[in-house]
């Protein structure tokens, strides 16, 4: 094993061959997760990333685990092989509670690392992760029942990440809405939302108070209408299945138009996609692409006004 590995990438599920596609200097392949010699980069296809790993030797299964322990207290294994002998040494380490994720919530304080079992006797371990979360995952309290659809998830997670919320008070703009899991969302925060959609939303959401739904084209909504009516637009959300150039096309004179300040957009793949277009988002001031746990075939724009 090569002793120079600088960081290590949990790739999203799936997404093993595109996040080798990112990266240079990859070593070796251990089912999702790579390790390269090359100092922390910010990939778009990483669930985590292990920005210090190690290599440590060990003896046996309690020499493991005392060496885990003597670094720091809290870890999360991920497992592809040797499952058995990973899963004796986590039993020797202190619990780590991983319950479902209660929206809105603070991220967890305490430092989580990452570690998995290279050989029978080495360890790769990383205190410091990109991720709070067990191996990137943002597991939710779901709610079965009120959502209309799944997309809620994506939406929850997102917003977690970022620590920022729509508050009571402020306009937000979902488009692309129905069925209508973002706006739910939305609603649910107190915010005020025009839902724009060519399908209706269910029932149940657009009988919401605050909730305001046009049938039109999402694309065809333009900053001039909120400027005409001198109207402040705190929040603009889109989930529209296209193509992430068009939605390019479709934010950049929001962006310009300075009416909006917070953004939160999928950007929807198909088969071998090319990811140039993600790289135009993520040049874009203040933004960051992200690909989320309840992300599929897909990546996230977050753009946000600086807290100051």
């Amino acid at each position: 094993m090569n002793a120079g590995i600088k960081t290590a990438y949990l790739a999203a599920n799936g997404f093993e061959k595109a996040l080798v596609q990112e990266l240079d200097g990859v070593q070796a392949v251990h089912g999702r997760l790579i390790l390269t010699d090359r100092p922390n980069v910010q990939p778009f296809w990483a669930q985590n990333v292990w920005q210090s790993p190690v290599l440590i030797p060990i003896h046996s299964i309690s020499d493991a685990a005392l060496k885990l322990k003597a670094i720091q207290r809290n870890w999360w294994l991920y497992s592809f092989h040797l499952h058995r002998r990973a899963k004796l040494i986590e039993e020797q380490l202190p619990h780590v509670s991983a319950k479902p994720v209660k929206f809105p919530s603070p991220l967890p304080k305490a430092p989580l690392g990452s570690w998995t079992l290279l050989d029978q006797n080495t360890l790769l371990a990383s205190a410091c992760c990109s991720s709070v979360f067990p191996n990137g995952e943002v597991l939710f309290a779901e709610d079965k029942k009120e959502p209309p659809n799944r997309a809620y998830l994506k939406l929850w997670e997102a917003l977690t990440l970022a620590q920022q919320y729509p508050k009571p008070g402020e306009f937000c703009i979902d488009a692309g809405a129905s069925p209508g899991g973002w706006t739910w969302v939305m609603q649910n925060l107190g915010a005020e939302v025009l839902s724009v959609d060519r399908s209706s939303l269910s029932p149940a959401v657009s009988r919401l108070p605050g909730v305001t739904f046009q049938k039109r084209d999402a694309f065809s909504l333009l900053p001039d209408e909120f400027a005409n009516a001198s109207q402040k637009v705190d929040w603009l959300f889109s989930d529209v299945v296209c193509y992430p150039e068009k939605l390019f096309d479709w934010v950049t004179p929001w962006l310009k138009s300075g009416l909006c300040d917070n953004f939160v957009c999928t950007l929807k793949f198909q088969g071998n996609a090319d990811y140039e277009i993600a790289k135009k988002f993520a040049g874009l001031s203040h933004s960051q692409v992200v690909h989320l746990f309840h992300n599929k075939h897909e990546l996230t724009w977050i753009r946000l006004k600086p807290v100051s």
